[in-house]
């Protein structure tokens, strides 16, 4: 059974920092891409930064320079470090693994509010 189980969301200030995790299980994780997406309210689900199964990193335009993906094989897991935060960066926040396969996290909220 595949899991991929994000934590880490909550809310911050603007300007604040938070770090995202996807800890996957019942894949080889080393095999898969892995992606961040986000879904704000009323808009559709877009992707926020990748990374591949050889480490190679992209980043949608709005979040260069402020958000930076990582994997670490060892523990399963992709982060994704997320700082100068705006609140149009509130948003579900998805992990999702692709190789001949895909598969969704249930999703963490991020909220970015004073």
């Amino acid at each position: 059974q595949v899991q991929l189980v994000e934590s880490g969301g909550g809310l911050v200030q603007p300007g604040g920092s938070l770090r995202l995790s996807c800890a996957a299980s019942g894949i080889t994780f080393r095999l898969y891409a892995m992606g961040w997406y986000r879904q704000a309210p009323g808009k559709q689900r877009e992707l926020v930064a990748g990374i591949s199964s050889g480490g190679s990193r992209n980043y949608a335009d709005s979040v260069k320079g402020r958000f930076t993906i990582s994997r670490d094989n060892a523990k399963n897991t992709v982060y994704l470090q997320m700082n100068s935060l705006k609140p149009e960066d509130t948003a579900v926040y998805y992990c999702n693994a692709k190789s001949a396969s895909a598969y969704w996290g249930q999703g963490t909220q991020v909220t970015v509010s004073s």
